[in-house]
């Protein structure tokens, strides 16, 4: 396992760095009023495509005869899951080049690859947690693909989301792929255990680059990349194993997914478009109304500095729902339990701080 974490670490890093040096003019396309812009300066989007190459040169390797790393994953396989992720990727990538591929197409590639996905490897959520809805769920398998295939292709679109910061999609991304390797390794399954951690190998070879200077943003591929390979490593982890909780996964992803539901709750009781881009996100808050402007010398430096500063706060945020999805990972009443305490907390701190009352021992 820590091969193929040298390996996608080692190839991300050389491809982003390349891309890097190499591609920085489509970073002009990206307009200076766009509401999630937070940093001066043309920089490079394409961090997703370097984490893609490693990701995917290490699941290669991984299936390569006869089985060097131990982890029964045959190259045929390794090799139709990148192909199946491939079209959704690609179109975050040209998005992320031209910046004219519309909110609907991305929607459009990433459910078509969903439904590649659940076809080519005949996955299905037919667990829920709820004894009623689970026996309907296994009386009708296309359903459950159907649901599968909703939660592989919405994935990818809600850590888009929350890639607002240097560092900070990228940092989640790590923290939920070590948690679905340590239980994919407690139930022996290390095919499952090395599709994640060649992810977090390529995802640290780009952060290296991306924290806490900023020379690239994963842009919309990186988080088709990661979206697309936690939802297929999740959806399996639970149809593979009946000791899983089908709310590990939920637990575990619940910052990603209910800052995309609740920010679709938001624009449509405003009156706005789901699809319209905003800055009230969450993390967006945190930058504009907790963290202090910095000492800098210039407004480029301060700007940087501030963006770093934010990213924790939602590390450890992220990471209240990684350790208890973690110690209670076959626990379904706990783990519901805890989402329902996560989504409290989560409008709680939200209306708290658009009203101005944030406590002072957060304002450092």
């Amino acid at each position: 396992m820590i091969a193929l974490i040298v390996i996608s670490f080692l190839l991300s890093a050389f491809a982003v760095q390349v891309f890097m040096r190499r591609a920085r003019r489509h970073a002009r396309r990206y307009a200076a009023d766009m509401p999630q812009r937070f940093h001066k300066g043309h920089v490079p989007r394409l961090g997703g495509a370097g984490i893609f190459i490693g990701t995917g040169v290490a699941w290669f390797v991984a299936g390569l005869g006869p089985d060097p790393f131990n982890v029964s994953w045959p190259l045929k396989a390794s090799a139709l899951t990148l192909l199946c992720i491939a079209p959704a990727v690609l179109g975050g990538i040209i998005e992320d080049v031209t910046q004219r591929v519309s909110v609907r197409y991305r929607l459009g590639l990433t459910i078509g690859s969903a439904l590649l996905l659940c076809w080519v490897l005949n996955l299905g959520l037919s667990r829920v947690g709820i004894p009623a809805i689970d026996g309907w769920l296994q009386t009708m398998p296309y359903v459950a693909m159907l649901f599968a295939a909703l939660a592989i292709g919405g994935l990818p679109h809600a850590f888009n989301i929350i890639d607002g910061y240097n560092g900070l999609a990228g940092t989640v991304a790590v923290l939920v792929c070590l948690a679905i390797t340590h239980v994919a390794l407690q139930v022996g399954d290390r095919q499952l255990a090395a599709m994640v951690i060649c992810l977090v190998g390529a995802t640290l070879g780009f952060l290296i680059w991306n924290y806490p200077r900023g020379k690239i943003f994963a842009g919309d591929g990186g988080a088709y990349v990661w979206g697309m390979v936690i939802a297929v490593a999740a959806v399996t982890l639970v149809q593979r194993h009946r000791v899983v909780s089908p709310w590990f996964p939920m637990l575990l992803l619940i910052y990603p997914v209910w800052e995309t539901l609740f920010s679709i709750y938001r624009k449509v009781a405003r009156g706005q478009s789901p699809g319209t881009a905003d800055a009230l996100h969450f993390h967006q808050l945190i930058f504009r109304r907790i963290v202090r402007v910095a000492f800098a010398d210039d407004e480029a430096r301060q700007l940087l500095a501030r963006n770093n500063r934010t990213s924790p706060y939602l590390w450890i945020f992220a990471a209240l729902t990684v350790v208890p999805a973690v110690l209670f990972w076959n626990n379904t009443l706990v783990l519901m339990a805890f989402c329902a305490l996560f989504i409290a907390t989560y409008v709680a701190a939200y209306l708290m701080i658009v009203r101005f009352k944030v406590p002072r021992w957060l304002r450092p």
